[in-house]
């Protein structure tokens, strides 16, 4: 069986000559610093549905295409229909719904960033931010390395969700809470090792100190 693709909306830059693509980067950055702040301020559902309304719009006008949409969103709205069932029971549907859209409105906005802005720009740009936190110890290069490796796996581990769910579902095991999880925690193990494998070879720490033997 061939490889389903998924795409994380987090999950790398797309090439592409549209106005958002042309708008330089501490204009999106800002965009999205503010969507992601105004999610703690927006107090009426209405109001957060028009602001991601907003961000959607922007996301299709910028040619990213409806099914890059879709398909990343397909990760989270399991998480965030348990979250809305929840948060109803708790405080009512329009609270619900508030809370559910301004997550949505944050990671959409984040999607836009990382979509329209190549990563090594995002993160020079990251470094030259953090620069100024040298005097009390800081290591942006190191800061901004802890940034790329967590965009980088956002995607590698929604596959290996979305794969284990496939192979649950064709032994039947859909329902079972282990066959659906556990694959999911080796296969994030086993990535980790593999990055940290990979950093100290670079000298970036020691693969041992990060996983220590049992012995």
């Amino acid at each position: 069986m061939p490889r389903r693709r998924t795409w994380g909306i987090l999950g790398g830059y797309v090439i592409g000559d549209s106005w958002l693509h042309a708008t330089p980067l501490w204009v999106k950055f800002l965009a999205g610093l503010t969507a992601s702040a105004a999610s703690f301020f927006l107090l009426d559902w209405r109001v957060s549905a028009v602001a991601l309304a907003t961000v959607v719009v922007a996301w299709l006008s910028s040619g990213l295409g409806l099914r890059r949409l879709a398909a990343s969103s397909r990760v989270v709205v399991p998480l965030l229909a348990v979250l809305f069932a929840f948060q109803w029971w708790q405080q009512g549907p329009a609270t619900a719904a508030r809370i559910v859209l301004n997550l949505l409105l944050c990671f959409v906005a984040a999607g836009l960033l990382t979509a329209t802005v190549p990563l090594q720009d995002l993160l020079d740009a990251v470094t030259r931010l953090a620069s100024p936190f040298r005097r009390f110890g800081a290591d942006p290069e190191r800061f901004a390395l802890a940034i790329a490796i967590m965009v980088r796996s956002i995607p590698v581990l929604a596959g290996a969700f979305d794969e284990v769910g496939e192979a649950a579902r064709a032994r039947g095991l859909e329902r079972s809470v282990r066959a659906r999880t556990l694959p999911v925690v080796l296969s994030a193990v086993a990535y980790a090792r593999r990055t940290g494998d990979a950093l100290a070879a670079r000298g970036l720490g020691e693969a041992d100190d990060a996983f220590p033997d049992e012995n």
